[in-house]
């Protein structure tokens, strides 16, 4: 997650039918999914994260080799990853407790469509109520006589709602 717009860059989940889920990830695992995160030089100066063993040498060295600065949330500090907690709070409350996962290939496609709901259509507070793949572009000012209808598009079947104006 990009700490200042609030966009998922990355999950675990992929839209390709490749399960990238583990309940029992190790530093393999999690060296590879930070590959997977920042493709073709695409990378973050830092990477916050927790103390985890997960976390190991395999994962440190992908993660200085792409020139990453691992900064380590301290021991005992559940509030300094506020905002990735909060992601995964609302991944949970807004899509998973209303959603039965009968098999494993059906909770990529759920998690990618509530992220693509959640960078895409969902305003966030902490950012003004803007949206993440807008939060540097200039907000249009709405119209004082609108001439669009408004098209509502379902998410997740109906669970969430994209608003959009057709011309």
């Amino acid at each position: 997650m990009e700490l200042q717009s609030r966009k998922i860059v990355h999950t675990a989940c992929t839209e390709r039918l490749e399960v990238a889920v583990t309940r029992n990830p190790t530093d393999e695992w999690t060296a590879q999914q930070l590959k997977e995160a920042t493709p073709w030089d695409n990378r973050p100066k830092y990477l916050v994260r927790d103390n985890d063993n997960q976390f190991g040498n395999k994962f440190s060295a992908v993660a200085e080799a792409t020139h990453i600065k691992e900064l380590n949330t301290p021991f005992q500090a559940p509030k300094s990853n506020a905002i990735c907690e909060r992601f995964m709070g609302s991944l949970k409350r807004e899509c998973l407790d209303f959603c039965l996962i009968w098999h494993p290939y059906l909770l990529p496609r759920i998690v990618s469509s509530y992220v693509a709901y959640y960078n895409h259509s969902r305003p966030h507070q902490g950012i003004e109520q803007n949206i993440p793949v807008q939060f540097n572009k200039p907000r249009a000012q709405p119209a004082k006589k609108p001439k669009a209808k408004v098209i509502v598009t379902p998410v997740l079947n109906g669970l969430h709602a994209y608003a959009g104006a057709m011309h």
